[in-house]
């Protein structure tokens, strides 16, 4: 039997996307999660992967920035940033060319870059007065959500909507489809 391929979490919040990437690759045959990384450490992330069994552990600033870092990712096969919001440095786009996968919680290119992350986009969207938003699912480059497009898919925007409604929308896409295109890209 071949060997699983290993995929690594990166997130700073909560971590319901890793949870859910996490539940979905559980009893599958060919991937699993060996390890949830986090740049805050008092993330509930944390929580969830040792609740899940999953080994996980915090970085700070200084490791994350030093090329030693990949020491600690010499078993990972693939990144998924899940809510993850440092910029991810050259040396790591590099030493996993086409294996980072961020997903962003609109339709890029609207609504991303630096500072685009969770009720900051729904905000701007509603804003904008858009009548439809949704996730991107896309690889990582040197530039905030950048990277080459994998996936998108939609939904509306009402005119009742706010930027809680509207995440609980995006929420929705992201646990459907986040897990399905992971294993798409990674199995191909």
């Amino acid at each position: 039997m071949e060997p699983k391929i290993n995929i690594a979490i990166f997130a700073s919040g909560s971590g319901t996307n890793a949870e859910n990437i996490a539940n979905y690759f559980e009893d599958h045959e060919r991937v699993q999660v060996h390890e949830v990384l986090s740049n805050n450490p008092s993330a509930f992330v944390l929580q969830r992967a040792e609740n899940l069994g999953i080994p996980s552990s915090s970085f700070n600033k200084e490791e994350f920035m030093s090329e030693r870092f990949l020491e600690r990712l010499e078993k990972t096969d693939f990144i998924i940033l899940a809510g993850f919001l440092w910029l991810v440095p050259g040396y790591l786009v590099e030493a996993f060319p086409e294996r980072i996968i961020n997903i962003h919680p609109a339709l890029l290119p609207k609504y991303g870059g630096k500072g685009m992350y969770g009720s900051r986009v729904h905000e701007a969207v509603i804003e904008a007065k858009e009548k439809e938003s949704g996730i991107t699912i896309h690889l990582v480059n040197q530039e905030y959500d950048k990277g080459k497009v994998l996936f998108q898919t939609k939904c509306e925007v009402g005119k009742n909507d706010t930027p809680d409604t509207l995440a609980k929308k995006i929420h929705a896409l992201e646990y459907e489809f986040f897990p399905k295109v992971i294993e798409e890209y990674i199995l191909d």
